[in-house]
């Protein structure tokens, strides 16, 4: 193939079976059609899958869920202007979690760029912000390399989604191939093995620390150090808590977890983190929904922040030993050297906050609990599905009542926080996992934002299953209004929501309502059955149920309320 002349299309694909790409969702277009004339015949031979989305986000989300579950780069593609637009805020959730993913975008021919072309739009420019890189290609001969360029810089360091703007024109010229030869890219050297001494270091302070925690976040999952954390752990006898992002990074069943702390999370893991004197925090960034008030924000603790991306390190939150370097070939060198720690009076004080804050909810008068439809589901699945979530209250008690034991189990857009984002996720995820089952736990706002996507999910026939929490409101702002703005319900009522079972079942799906208690285990048992299609099961929960523990915004844990204030 060393001499052979194909098209831009041609290359674009070669590169896509060198890097093992097993399925692309996009939209096509104007601008992309020469790659999907060649796209043809690959999906035809086998060689390739395309899921057809029915919207570009959709198609973001869709990739974004097939990488987070499978660890593999996902791939997405939409046409010029209007179709890249719709690409970006799927790129930008992808971005703030560091998931790797390859978007190819169509652009109006090289000529026209700059002259207001129908459908051109400032691809690059835009997408600038929300991606790890981005290319505008305008050389054919160039295509093979920088294709090979963006998976390794999507998966490599820290990763992240990369964009290939493609203008018609290159994408239908003759290209010659050309071999790989990308291995040392001028001003990309991610680091892996972080400084010995800061290890040395790091391990001396983790013996000798009194109220030691452990902190991961989704940077544990990246790397695939889940593993050699609960090793630190039980070698050392140190507490976990974990980010939204790194949730199955540890397992929640594990005597030595917390749980997730923050605004939402278990107040035994709120209190670890705030009271400790050493932090190790492994692939965690001090996101603001954990740290609350930085002023106050666990003022005794010295910090180790070990991460791939030293632009972390002192962001947020001063480190005394900052680790630049790759979760899991961190952890391999600093685990040997850390000594066994016996347990003590800080461990029986995190045990007695355990049992004294569970987790805690009451079954309301009117509507169903979703805190139970939760159980319910986990109970059902034994905790082996996988998760997608969409934003907002379902999101928070999927994560506090969905207890998960294994990296990539648990799938939700934690950084950007987009609503619309599960359902295609769980799109993805069931392509990218075919065996496993696959649960969106949605609310009856966000499934509105990619409803569309029950199309996909049918015609693929996808069995994956919708929760919906229905309670007729943009919950979490409601709630946000009821505690803080004395009940003033300003546009976060929907009513006039649809029958969800009908729209289900007008795409082909399968449409459960649920209105009482008693229902819930049927249902959920009712719709594993289902394989061939997706399920939507509209749960009629408490319409005004709030999520506690909570921990008011631009607040501390000193300050968490644990029920709704009397």
């Amino acid at each position: 193939m060393a001499t052979e002349k194909l098209t831009g299309a041609d290359v674009l694909l070669e590169v896509f079976k060198e890097e093992e790409v097993e399925v692309i969702f996009g939209i096509p277009g104007g601008a992309l059609i020469p790659v999907y004339d060649k796209l043809h015949a690959k999906v035809d031979s086998g060689e390739l899958n395309h899921i057809l989305t029915r919207h570009e986000q959709g198609a973001a989300h869709a990739a974004d869920g097939y990488a987070r579950a499978t660890g593999r780069v996902g791939v997405c593609m939409a046409t010029s202007g209007p179709g890249a637009m719709n690409l970006v805020t799927g790129l930008c959730t992808a971005y703030m979690d560091s998931i790797p993913i390859v978007a190819i975008t169509g652009q109006v021919k090289t000529g026209a760029i700059g002259t207001d072309a129908f459908q051109e739009a400032d691809t690059t420019g835009v997408t600038m912000p929300v991606t790890k890189h981005n290319y505008l290609v305008k050389d054919p001969d160039k295509l093979a390399n920088v294709v090979r360029e963006a998976f390794h810089l999507a998966r490599s360091g820290r990763p992240g989604p990369v964009l290939i703007d493609l203008p018609f024109d290159v994408s239908a010229s003759e290209a010659h191939w050309t071999q790989r030869d990308i291995k040392n890219l001028r001003g990309y050297q991610p680091p892996s093995h972080g400084d010995p001494e800061l290890i040395e270091r790091a391990a001396q302070m983790i013996s000798a620390a009194s109220r030691p925690i452990l902190y991961i976040g989704g940077g544990v999952i990246a790397s695939n150090a889940s593993d050699l954390v609960r090793e630190l752990s039980e070698k050392a006898n140190i507490y976990v808590v974990h980010t939204l992002m790194g949730k199955g990074g540890f397992p929640e069943s594990h005597p030595l977890s917390l749980g997730m702390p923050g605004m939402h999370g278990v107040v035994a893991a709120s209190y670890g983190l705030q009271y400790s004197d050493l932090i190790v925090a492994i692939g965690a960034r001090f996101d603001d929904r954990v740290t609350g008030d930085l002023s106050t924000f666990a003022p005794e603790a010295r910090v180790i922040h070990i991460d791939i991306d030293p632009a972390e390190h002192n962001k947020v939150r001063v480190a005394d030993v900052p680790i630049e370097g790759d979760a899991r070939t961190v952890l391999e060198d600093l685990v040997p050297q850390v000594n066994k720690r016996q347990a003590g009076q800080w461990e029986a004080q995190l045990d007695q906050w355990k049992a004294d804050h569970p987790l805690h909810y009451e079954h309301p008068e009117e509507g169903i609990a979703p805190q139970y439809i939760v159980e319910q589901i986990w109970e059902a699945t034994q905790g082996q599905a996988i998760i997608t979530t969409e934003v907002g209250q379902n999101q928070m008690w999927a994560a506090q009542y969905y207890k998960v034991d294994e990296p990539r189990h648990f799938i939700s857009s934690g950084g950007l926080g987009t609503m619309g984002y599960g359902f295609p996720a769980a799109i993805g995820v069931q392509v990218g996992c075919p065996e496993t089952v696959v649960w969106d736990i949605a609310g009856d706002g966000s499934i509105q934002m990619n409803i569309q996507e029950l199309a996909t999910a049918v015609i693929n026939k996808l069995p994956v299953k919708v929760a919906i929490l229905n309670n007729s409101y943009l919950g979490m702002v409601r709630q946000w209004q009821e505690l803080f703005f004395d009940r003033r319900y300003s546009a976060t009522d929907l009513t006039g929501n649809p029958d969800f079972v009908r729209v289900a079942e007008a795409y082909g799906g399968a449409g459960i309502k649920v209105a009482e208690t008693e229902q819930v285990r049927p249902a959920i048992e009712q719709a594993m059955e289902i394989d061939d299609r997706p399920v939507f099961i509209d749960f009629a929960v408490a319409r005004e149920e709030n999520v506690f523990p909570m921990i008011p915004a631009g607040r501390s844990a000193d300050d968490i309320m644990f029920t709704q204030p009397t």
